[in-house]
């Protein structure tokens, strides 16, 4: 008989797997690990999701159980890539993600967070990072004490939502120029 509830529903499930209280999801995270459950820990900003992304949790997923998805809120995101930024609000990044089979919970990473909070919180089995995540000394640290494993992922695909924003700003200003460039002419 399928199990189909919380994490493992047909639905989204949004209010039973958004967990935006560090609390309850330690709670939770120490009950999915006495079933025995690895658990998988990643985080970013997930701003104008694209394949690269979809390919980086699926492969988080593979290595372990249950995936959690720690999502900078709006004003880490701001304080990091500046104005303008993020394009889609933290509601609508978190919902997204809970779309994804592939993504079990999802917490929100906030801008005033101490170091590593999240980490700290979840203790995870493994902690995915891409390339310019830690340092090696950091890697280190990590495992001594907070982890069992870290897992550094190469990027998934060429693009990335910093370039896209730099094109379509780009196409935007391009666009300006010629209006412009035809009314002065007028």
């Amino acid at each position: 008989m399928p199990i189909d509830f919380g994490y493992f529903s047909h639905e989204t499930n949004f209010k039973s797997r958004f967990y935006p209280d560090y609390e309850k999801l330690q709670k939770q995270v120490e009950y999915l690990k006495g079933l025995g459950a690895k658990i998988v820990l990643t985080s970013g900003s997930f701003d104008l999701f694209h394949i690269g992304h979809a390919l980086y949790l699926e492969s988080a997923k593979k290595c372990g159980d249950i995936l959690i998805v720690g999502v900078d809120n709006d004003k880490k995101i701001r304080q990091r890539k500046g104005k303008g930024r993020p394009v889609n609000p933290q509601g609508e990044r978190v919902k997204i993600l809970s779309h994804l089979r592939s993504v079990d919970i999802i917490t929100l990473k906030y801008h005033n967070s101490a170091k590593w909070e999240l980490i700290k919180c979840v203790r995870p089995d493994v902690l995915i990072a891409t390339e310019d995540n830690y340092t090696q000394e950091e890697i280190f640290e990590l495992e001594s004490f907070f982890c069992k494993k870290v897992i550094v992922l190469p990027r998934q695909a060429e693009t990335s939502t910093s370039a896209k924003v730099r094109k379509i700003n780009l196409e935007d200003a391009e666009k300006l120029s010629k209006q412009s460039q035809g009314k002065d002419m007028k």
